[in-house]
């Protein structure tokens, strides 16, 4: 893979709605190792509020406009729908520049490999954005096992599940399954590359998807259940109109189990405007860990902090020539061959 020498990281950020605004752009903004040098949006209020937030930056309206920039660039983050991630991503790479899309990473495995195999040829890097491996509470679920103390594990649940019944306001509201819409590649894309990372390959998948939208086609509840090849079965679950929502995580091994609920806060620190560099980033209060034992004997675990820029510091060191990149693409298009299981059953 081609490396960047010297300098920060030019960095472009396509997109500022939540994905760009909320985590691309604060995280790029914090790392020294990066410099933030276009943001792409259309939208005017968008524009003006990037153009506020990072006045070092070149605000352009389009891709087309970016890419007319790419030699002075060498790096370009996807924060857009997932139905044009591919061709931007082609584009990116033909112009030899590396390359972080967002989840879900493209809206088929099919496209996933081709990618893959472009930047292959092209030397350039290509990654994508599963952010929610840095999370505190999976931090800390990742400690635990390390340690043993749960026994043989057996039976792993995850939940991701909110109230949002009137939507997002944007495009998840209105992508079609085809688009990579529907909440399975959704929040499906962050749950299943979690399994996988505990847990290992999977041997057998099987899922159900409710869609409640007016058209029928993009599922807003799902339910995942892997058998992976270690002996371990994941059941997850995702749901945004939960009107009450279940535990966060819930393992149990041969000795102990496992249970924690609540959210990450990474996102809504984010978006509130607390940076990185804050004491207070990352930080679960007490009243949020954990508990490890057995019925009527279990303890506390303190919560690993959330790790978020994390990931732009492993990406820093691969494009310095120093490690591997954050996400391998190949996990990524495992978890979409999963995905694309579950919709065929549905």
């Amino acid at each position: 893979m081609r490396t960047v020498a010297g300098g920060p990281i030019r960095t472009a950020v396509v997109g500022f709605g939540v994905s760009g605004r909320v985590f691309h752009a604060p995280l790029l903004a914090a790392d020294p190792a990066y410099s933030l040098d276009v943001i792409v949006t259309a939208d005017p209020e968008r524009a003006a509020a990037a153009a506020s937030r990072y006045p070092r930056a070149r605000v352009v309206p389009t891709p087309e406009a970016l890419f007319a920039l790419a030699g002075d660039l060498d790096l370009v983050v996807l924060g857009t729908p997932p139905s044009t991630h591919f061709d931007l991503a082609a584009t990116a790479i033909a112009l030899g520049l590396h390359v972080v899309v967002d989840k879900p990473f493209v809206t088929t495995s099919a496209h996933g490999e081709e990618l893959a195999s472009r930047a292959t040829d092209a030397g350039v890097g290509l990654t994508v954005f599963q952010n929610r491996r840095w999370d505190a509470d999976f931090l800390t679920l990742k400690e635990i096992l390390e340690t043993g103390a749960l026994g043989e594990v057996r039976s792993f649940e995850s939940r991701f599940e909110w109230w949002r019944p009137e939507g997002f306001g944007n495009w998840r509201d209105s992508a079609t399954l085809a688009e990579g819409g529907g909440i399975l590649h959704d929040l499906g894309a962050h749950l299943i590359d979690q399994a996988l990372q505990l847990f290992g390959p999977v041997a057998r998948s099987y899922g159900e998807t409710s869609p409640h939208g007016p058209d029928g086609s993009a599922e807003q509840e799902a339910f995942v259940s892997l058998l992976h090849e270690s002996g371990v079965r994941s059941r997850l679950w995702m749901n945004g109109a939960a009107a009450q929502v279940g535990h966060r995580f819930h393992v149990l091994g041969s000795t102990a189990g496992y249970t924690k609920w609540g959210l990450d806060g990474q996102e809504q620190a984010l978006d509130a405007g607390v940076l990185p560099a804050d004491p207070r980033y990352g930080v679960e209060p007490e009243s949020a860990w954990g508990a490890l034992g057995i019925d009527g004997g279990t303890t506390p675990v303190p919560a690993r902090k959330g790790s978020y820029p994390l990931f732009y510091g492993h990406l820093a060191a691969a494009l310095r020539g120093g490690g591997p990149l954050p996400v391998d693409p190949v996990q990524s298009i495992e978890v979409l061959k999963i995905i694309e299981e579950v919709h065929a059953l549905a």
